[in-house]
């Protein structure tokens, strides 16, 4: 054997391992949900606004806990329906933030965000309207990308959680309790978790 012959076989059999380790899953430097992220509001006239941080834990079973922490420096004081709300606006549209009321698992999965997204919920209102119509909900919907999660708007009605659900560890929102929003329609047009 020559060592032309030897040199192109190692070489081939490097390119084929490094393809082969390419295709594990996982292998790639994809976004992970682990640590603490950041929390984006990116509105309709492109404004991006930190809006929290979460703290992902993945417990090795497949599930990973959250930790969600809100920004309130970047909210605004709302005193709406007798309740004091933290809202972002502008002369459009203005957008609170409504904690999820009740106990649950704050557990996530690849395919299933559903806790992190009922900890995300808001409430849209015009800034000349007085008190808050619950239903006028936002629920943000995640899909996973290669820079982390983004959330498109969905229309729910928040008075659905006006009383606790029978099972607390069953989110209340599921695929028949929520409505598409169309494109363009709120303010608050998208959320990311980075």
């Amino acid at each position: 054997m020559t060592h032309c012959t030897t040199t192109m076989r190692g070489k081939l059999t490097a390119t084929l391992i490094v393809f082969g380790l390419w295709l594990l899953p996982g292998w790639c430097l994809a976004w992970q949900m682990d640590g603490e992220k950041t929390i984006t509001a990116h509105t309709r006239d492109k404004q991006h606004i930190v809006i929290g941080t979460v703290r992902f834990t993945p417990l090795g079973d497949g599930t990973t806990t959250f930790q969600l922490i809100m920004n309130h420096d970047k909210l605004t004081d709302y005193f709406l329906s007798m309740k004091e709300f933290k809202c972002l606006g502008n002369a459009v549209e203005v957008t609170c933030h409504v904690p999820y009321p009740y106990r649950h698992p704050a557990k996530i999965t690849a395919d299933n965000y559903a806790w992190l997204e009922h900890n995300l919920l808001f409430l849209f209102k015009l800034p000349n309207e007085f008190g808050a119509k619950l239903w006028n909900g936002l629920y943000y919907k995640f899909r996973l990308t290669d820079n982390g999660l983004v959330g498109d708007p969905m229309a729910i009605d928040l008075n659905h959680i006006s009383a606790p659900p029978d099972d607390l560890t069953t989110p209340p929102y599921g695929v028949d309790a929520r409505d598409p929003v169309p494109p363009g329609a709120r303010w608050l047009e998208s959320i990311t978790v980075r």
